[in-house]
């Protein structure tokens, strides 16, 4: 989440052009981090903003490419200088009077109350706690008057203090002249502050107080402030509410550290009861060092057995990794829980995005986080609600996956990437960690595959209820539509393949045609050839056959050619007889003798 509110502050610095962080960083605190909601708070729609912002400078420094916390020279909207606020009071006064503060001063263990006028300034609230307190202006330490704000000309009413405020008052433990505490207060303090494997270089005005830094701290890094350990600050009494300038801090600048606290074992305390007199109390584990009161709240802290994960770490196989996420899932939530696909997302998206229209199925992936406080919640109350079972099982395709762990987060985004592209992956790489888990509601309308909504951890029932319902009617909209396309393109192509086959038997018939018109013609002209050769061998001369056999050997000199019968020499014959005159047509046998 740190990596998020880093990336939000860049965007809302680069379209609103707020060089100073620390006014930006305020700007996303009242707008809860929604960066739309934060830039029309600075840049409202009427396009009436203030220009008294161009003329101001800021100082700006960078470290390692890490985003910087700047000095603030200029004040939010919200945060009027004392010109604007006393000219403000003087437009107003011929409106309505001016109210006056009521405030109530700790100090000494007492309790001092004061009532002064809104145009009345801080110094003038200084120096009439001076003689209420007996507390020289040069040493008072102030705390609840609004922090920076609480400038020496900035007027009670500008502070927005809420009736009866309580400040607290104490004496500084040295004495500093007036100009001293006056360019105490105008000092830039420079603070190196190491977090871990990052370095800020943050830059603040006197006036700043030490839980305002941690507080912007938190926002850079999201380790609250209950659980922020800090080495550098120096040994001062009621270190958060004093400010800068009288924290003691080295100076041209000073070197911090801060990282998350390690987590803390307390005791449980079992009292047995049955009645007045027979009740016992009995400590079952006391491990319990430097409890605070800046701890959180705990009713049952007895150490048990750890939950085993949803999914190993680094996992090497999707496929294996989902079955494993399902069945880990149902052992601890029990039977009341969605039915998971057991597979790659590939073959999730394949299951419910590329089937027929009228067989699609919404593809719903569960992104699960272990560090999230609203993990159990979800999965228990708003997951087992049966009406959310029923409408999963109904039009819904389950993939569920852990991002508890690196490896794991970094699988599912490239899985992400190859099925759905860099967009989608940047969308479940954006979500923040506070809102965890989600829901990612994936549909197929107009042949494009892609993320139709997220619902976050942070939501009820009926909300959860809500954005399926929704998902799903859009869903139905686009599948019959998609389904009325198929129909009438499966009716096109099926008159299209009857014209085809119909086409197809057309060429067979004709091609069949074909070939028995050429067969006939074969038959015809071997009819023809028949004929011609019976009419070459009935008009055959005996000169044809005699040199016929003198070809093969038998000359007419050497041999005489006889007829079986009746028996005769048909060499002396006519030369010019043909074979059906001498009998040898259509077939005759005949001999050779040797002469």
């Amino acid at each position: 989440m740190a990596e998020n509110r880093e990336e939000i502050l860049a965007n809302f610095q680069g379209i609103t052009a707020i060089e100073d962080v620390a006014e930006a960083i305020y700007h996303l605190e009242e707008a809860n981090w929604d960066l739309l909601a934060a830039i029309n708070r600075v840049m409202p729609q009427d396009g009436n903003s203030s220009a008294a912002n161009d003329n101001d400078t800021h100082d700006v420094e960078m470290i390692d490419d890490d985003i910087s916390v700047i000095t603030p020279k200029t004040h939010p909207p919200d945060r009027e200088d004392t010109n604007q606020a006393s000219t403000s009071m003087n437009v107003n006064s011929n409106v309505a009077p001016i109210p006056f503060v009521e405030l109530q001063v700790h100090c000494n263990n007492k309790i001092h109350e004061v009532k002064m006028s809104g145009n009345a300034t801080v110094a003038d609230l200084k120096k009439e706690l001076e003689k209420k307190c007996g507390v020289p202006v040069c040493r008072q330490q102030l705390s609840g008057l609004g922090g920076s704000r609480a400038t020496s000309n900035a007027t009670l009413v500008s502070l927005n203090l809420p009736p009866n405020a309580v400040l607290r008052l104490k004496a500084a433990e040295t004495l500093m002249a007036d100009d001293e505490v006056a360019e105490r207060l105008t000092t830039t303090y420079v603070l190196h502050v190491n977090v871990e494997d990052k370095e800020y270089t943050l830059k603040y005005p006197g006036t700043k107080t030490v839980q305002e830094v941690k507080n912007d701290i938190y926002s850079l890094t999201d380790i609250p402030v209950r659980h922020q350990s800090w080495t550098g600050w120096p040994a001062v009494p009621g270190l958060d509410e004093t400010v800068l300038a009288m924290a003691g801090l080295q100076l041209p600048q000073h070197e911090l550290s801060v990282r998350r606290a390690p987590k803390k074992d307390y005791k449980r305390i079992i009292v047995e009861s049955s009645d007045s007199e027979n009740s016992s109390v009995e400590e079952v584990e006391d491990t319990t060092e430097g409890y605070t009161g800046e701890d959180d709240m705990f009713v049952d802290l007895v150490q048990t057995e750890r939950l085993q994960p949803l999914m190993s770490d680094s996992v090497q196989d999707e496929a294996l990794g989902c079955i494993e996420f399902a069945q880990r899932f149902r052992a601890r939530y029990g039977p009341n829980t969605p039915q998971f696909f057991e597979g790659t997302l590939q073959d999730a998206i394949q299951e419910s995005c590329l089937k027929p229209a009228k067989e699609r199925k919404l593809l719903g992936v569960y992104l699960h986080h272990e560090q999230s406080v609203l993990s159990n919640v979800f999965c228990a109350q708003l997951l087992g609600c049966e009406a959310v079972l029923q409408t999963l099982a109904a039009n819904f395709i389950v993939y569920g996956w852990d991002l508890t762990h690196p490896d794991n987060n970094n699988m599912l985004l490239s899985s992400v990437t190859n099925a759905l592209g860099p967009i989608a992956s940047m969308t479940i790489r954006n979500l923040p960690l506070d809102r965890m888990p989600a829901l990612v509601i994936i549909m197929r309308v107009r042949s494009i595959t892609e993320i139709y909504s997220v619902i976050n951890g942070n939501v009820g029932v009926s909300e959860l209820l809500g954005g399926l319902v929704e998902a799903l009617e859009r869903f139905s909209s686009a599948r019959e539509d998609e389904a009325r396309l198929e129909r009438e393109r499966d009716a096109r192509q099926r008159v299209k393949r009857e014209q085809d086959e119909a086409y197809q038997r057309s060429l067979e018939a004709d091609r069949a045609k074909e070939e028995v018109k050429k067969k006939q013609e074969e038959e015809r002209n071997q009819e023809l050839e028949r004929a011609e050769s019976e009419r070459q061998m009935e008009e055959a001369k005996k000169e044809a056959l005699l040199d016929f056999l003198a070809s093969k050997g038998y000359p007419q000199q050497s041999f005489k050619v006889i007829s079986s019968w009746p028996r005769r020499d048909l060499t002396l014959e006519s030369p010019s007889s043909t074979l059906k005159a001498l009998k040898l047509y259509p077939q005759e046998t005949i001999m050779l003798e040797e002469r």
